[in-house]
């Protein structure tokens, strides 16, 4: 069981892995804490956001929208490879999900399928939004996929956790595609890599 790191140790963490990070207005005290809890965290979820443009995107996840406000993750991680931080703290990026899935992530085993949305994601998994369309066509630049991997190997080397507590969206709550256009097997290979 984990508490989830200070702001600062967060930011200071992306930065150690060699992330260029900015810093996007109140990130550090802009969350959702009064909707629920924040923690024990138990992993890192990658998302992409089906947007198009690294600005529109930073606002959309920092501003959310009428049917579900921001923050919407904690950071943005751009076609660039920067890092754009948004919130922290309870964020609404991975909604319900498998309670089975939760176990296997804590216990860093194989993922099951996720065939369920039982149990609040939103309070244990830190959440990086990657921009993309999501579409299987919008390519991901080899910056950004490194920049994924470096910021999700960057909580896991606070934590002490393995690359096995690092899961897509789609492997968390049923009906969800994210991210896509790579697959989660290879992402956590590059984030095992990272953290060596």
């Amino acid at each position: 069981m984990a508490s989830p790191m200070s702001a600062n140790r967060f930011l200071g963490a992306l930065r150690d892995e060699g992330l260029a990070v900015v810093q996007v207005g109140d990130w550090s005290t802009h969350n959702r804490n009064h909707k629920g809890p924040w923690g024990p965290v138990h992993g890192v979820m990658i998302h992409h956001t089906v947007t198009r443009g690294t600005a529109r995107t930073v606002q959309i996840c920092r501003d959310g929208y009428e049917s579900l406000p921001g923050p919407l993750c904690h950071g943005v991680i751009a076609k660039d490879g920067t890092v754009h931080l948004v919130g922290y703290g309870r964020a609404n990026h991975a909604g319900l999900g498998d309670d089975e899935v939760l176990r296997a992530v804590i216990a860093e085993r194989r993922l099951p399928p996720d065939d369920e949305a039982t149990t609040d994601g939103n309070r244990h998994f830190y959440g990086f939004e990657c921009e993309n369309l999501g579409d299987g066509e919008d390519p991901w630049p080899k910056v950004q996929l490194e920049a994924i991997a470096k910021a999700a190997a960057a909580v896991c080397r606070v934590h002490g956790w393995t690359h096995r507590s690092v899961i897509g969206h789609r492997e968390w709550q049923p009906g969800k595609v994210d991210p896509r256009g790579f697959t989660m097997a290879s992402m956590r290979e590059r984030i095992a890599d990272q953290l060596r």
